[in-house]
C-alpha cells in the first residue's frame, strides 16, 4: 500500500500544534466554540491526547498546521560550511547545448517561466574559428562587486566561497545586476507560480525556495544539496559531464562519475577564468573546446538562414 507522504506531513505538524497549545492551557480542552468564537466547526472530529492525559475530541477545524522550519538556521546558512572553498569547472569541449543543466536548474528552484540562473550561449571567437556552447552561471567571486554595492547585506558572501542573495532582506534596487559584469542575474517581476506545499514552506537563503516578487534571483550552486554531501542539480543532470564541481582546499572536483584533480586540470587543459582582468577572482573555470566531443550544431540559427 502505497502511503501519502503529504497526509503523514500534515497529521504530525497538526498533532504538534495541538499538543504545544495544550501544553500552554489550563483547561481540559481550549479548542471550543467559547475558547475560539471566530472559527466555525467543521463538524470533522479529531481525536487527541490532553496534557492531563486524557483522550479529547476536536473539530479539525480548530487544528492548524505548522510550517516545517528550516534544517539549519538563516546565521549557519549565511556563514557557510567550514573549511570548505567550493570551486566550479566548465569543460567547453562537452557542451552540445543539451540544456539538462538549465533544465534541472529551474526545476529545482522553481524559478519563474522564461527566466533562466544558467544560460547557455554559443560562441565564436572570429570570422574563421570554429564555434563552441558556453554554459554560464553565476561566478561566485572571491571579489564579488555585487556585495559591495548591495545597500541592505542582501548579496553576501560565504566564507566557503559562495555568494547568496536573502530575499528576506532584498529590496529590489538592482544595483546588485548594474555591478554584476557576467550578467548572470535576473529579476522577478512577478509572483512565481509554486505548488502549495512549496509556497508554504519557510524561505532560506540557502535553499533560494520560494523565489519572491521584485527581487532578484542568480545561481547559488545548490548549497543546501552540497551541505548534504550532494552535488548541484546542473552537475547531476548533465549527461556529458560538463560541470565539475568540488572544494578547492581538497584539491579534487567531480561531476559524479569522474573525479580530477583541480590544479592539475587546470594546467593540464589550460583552464582560465572569464574576464580576468576585472580583478572579480571567479570561483567557477573553464576549460576550452578543444578536440570537442561533438560537432557545433545550432537549429536556432539556421531558421535564419535565407
Amino acid at each position: 500500500m502505497k502511503i501519502n507522504q503529504n497526509s503523514r506531513r500534515e497529521f504530525l505538524t497538526t498533532s504538534l500544534f495541538a499538543g504545544a497549545a495544550l501544553a500552554s492551557c489550563h483547561t481540559n480542552n481550549p479548542f471550543t466554540v467559547e475558547q475560539l468564537p471566530d472559527i466555525k466547526p467543521s463538524g470533522e472530529m479529531v481525536k487527541l491526547l490532553s496534557v492531563d492525559g486524557e483522550i479529547i475530541e476536536v473539530d479539525k477545524a480548530f487544528l492548524k498546521p505548522v510550517p516545517e522550519l528550516p534544517t539549519i538556521t538563516n546565521t549557519e546558512a549565511r556563514e557557510g560550511i567550514q573549511g570548505k572553498k567550493f570551486v566550479m569547472v566548465i569543460d567547453l569541449s562537452r557542451c552540445k547545448s543539451v540544456k539538462k543543466c538549465q533544465t534541472a536548474c529551474n526545476h529545482m528552484h522553481h524559478i519563474h517561466p522564461g527566466q533562466n540562473w544558467i544560460k547557455v550561449y554559443p560562441m565564436q571567437e572570429a570570422e574563421h574559428t570554429a564555434p563552441y556552447w558556453q554554459p554560464t552561471t553565476c561566478m561566485h567571486c572571491d571579489e564579488p562587486p555585487c556585495v559591495k554595492v548591495c545597500p541592505v547585506d542582501a548579496t553576501f558572501k560565504r566564507k566557503d566561497g559562495i555568494v547568496l542573495i536573502d530575499s528576506d532582506r532584498c529590496v529590489g534596487c538592482r544595483f546588485c545586476m548594474a555591478a554584476c559584469p557576467y550578467s548572470t542575474r535576473v529579476f522577478n517581476w512577478e509572483e512565481p507560480t509554486l505548488e502549495k506545499e512549496i509556497a508554504d514552506k519557510p524561505y532560506s537563503c540557502e535553499s533560494s525556495v520560494p523565489q519572491k516578487k521584485g527581487t532578484v534571483g542568480k545561481c547559488d550552486f545548490c548549497p543546501d544539496m552540497v551541505r548534504q554531501g550532494n552535488l548541484p542539480h546542473c552537475v547531476s543532470a548533465c549527461p556529458n559531464g560538463v560541470f565539475l564541481f568540488g572544494d578547492l582546499l581538497e584539491d579534487t572536483v567531480t561531476n559524479g562519475a569522474e573525479t580530477f584533480r583541480f590544479s592539475e586540470l587546470i594546467k593540464d587543459k589550460a583552464g582560465y577564468r572569464l574576464m580576468e582582468d576585472l580583478g572579480t577572482k571567479p570561483s567557477v573555470y573553464y576549460l576550452p573546446p578543444a578536440n570537442r566531443n561533438f560537432p557545433f550544431e545550432n537549429p536556432d540559427a539556421e531558421k535564419h538562414v535565407d
